[in-house]
This record gives C-alpha cells, structure tokens and sequence, in this order.
C-alpha cells in the first residue's frame, strides 16, 4: 500500500506549478498519448498548471478548468498570464494611482516577468509594452 501511495505521489507535480505553451498550435489530448482524442490546440504563451507528470506527458488545467493532457515537450517552464476579467488596466507602475498605459481585453497573454511588489505582477506584452496587472485580474500565477 505505501509502495501505491509513493508511485501516485511520483507522478504528482507540485502545487502551483504553471508552465507555458511553447509553440502555436500545440495539441491537447483526453489521454497521455498521441492515439488519444485530441480536445483542443492552443497558441503559443497559453499557461496552464502542472497537475500530474506522467514522464513524457502532463496532466494540465487551462484558465478554464479545462483538463488535458499535453506532451511535455510542448511546453516551457518561460511564464506567462493571461487576464481573467473582461477588461484589465495595465498601469506603469506597482501602484493603482499609477498612469494606466493601455487597458487589455479578457484572455490577452503576457509574459510574467516579476511579482515584486504585493498584489501585482510585472507583465510584458508581446508588443514589448512593459507594465503592471493586479495579480486578482489575471491567471497563471
């Protein structure tokens, strides 16, 4: 029984653990394996949380809630966030009386670059747009 215990506990990854899709167009399958149903593709940046890893192949969650299983491979441990509100302001600094410098729409991916100062994360956008998101309006932190 505790040999079970360990070998489930080897194929957990650690809680919070989110890594990024790497490339566009990478699948996402119902099963660790390429003969599984393919359930959707996603671009590059997406993040997802680590839930299981299964060797070659995690076990994943999307901002959804979404499970998937993905070929590790395809993934990057380079982070990112993507916002999780209809509309989120990204200010040019860690402070709400900050300048807002644009406004960015639900579902917009950035790359997390640091979470220093409390409640905000240090965002870059792919435009190279640098700025500051409240960390309560976006997901993958």
């Amino acid at each position: 029984m505790a040999a079970g215990l360990f070998g489930l506990a080897a194929l957990s990854a650690s809680a919070l653990e989110f890594r990024a899709v790497a490339e566009h167009g990478v699948l996402f399958y119902d099963a660790p394996n390429a003969q599984g149903k393919k359930l959707f593709a996603a671009s590059k940046g997406m993040p997802v949380e680590v839930l299981v890893d299964n060797k070659d192949w995690l076990r994943v969650r999307d901002q959804s809630g979404a499970l998937a299983w993905v070929e590790k491979k395809s993934l990057t441990t380079r982070r990112s966030v993507v916002v999780s509100v209809s509309k989120a302001a990204v200010h040019a600094a860690a402070d709400a009386k900050s300048p807002v410098l644009f406004m960015a729409e639900k579902s917009v991916v950035f790359d997390w670059l640091d979470t220093g100062k409390a409640g905000w994360a240090k965002v870059k956008h792919r435009d190279g747009a640098v700025g500051y998101l409240r960390i309560e309006e976006v997901w993958g932190l």
